[in-house]
């Protein structure tokens, strides 16, 4: 494979062609490295992503688990993580999670109202 080297190059790759059906042209040689595309990137709808978090409370602190994993550019990864909060930032981290949901149940029922009447 020594004869043969290998080169990486982005664009495509068109080899030159004889007026002889499938002979390469008589100017290129042998020892000529090989040329070949970069690698394959896969669509954006080849790509998912999953995230769970958990949130539980007992006694003065709260317990955190996260998961994540996504599919991307043709790579897995994942990442995960456990950890404890003071009860005061939980309370607060549930009051914004509240206010959010009513916000958003409110907006739905605002623009269904209309048609109620």
């Amino acid at each position: 494979m020594k004869k043969y080297p290998i080169v990486v190059k982005s664009g495509p790759v068109v080899p030159a062609v004889s007026k002889q059906r499938g002979k390469p042209a008589s100017g290129q040689r042998r020892e000529a490295p090989v040329e070949i595309d970069g690698p394959v990137r896969s669509g954006a709808f080849l790509s998912f992503s999953y995230s769970y978090t958990e949130i539980s409370s007992a006694g003065s602190t709260a317990r955190v688990k996260s998961r994540r994993t996504a599919y991307e550019n043709g790579r897995l990864a994942s990442e995960q993580f456990e950890g404890e909060l003071d009860r005061a930032s939980y309370d607060r981290l549930i009051g914004e999670a509240e206010r959010h949901f009513t916000g958003q149940a409110a907006f739905l029922l605002r623009s269904l109202f209309p048609f109620l009447r």
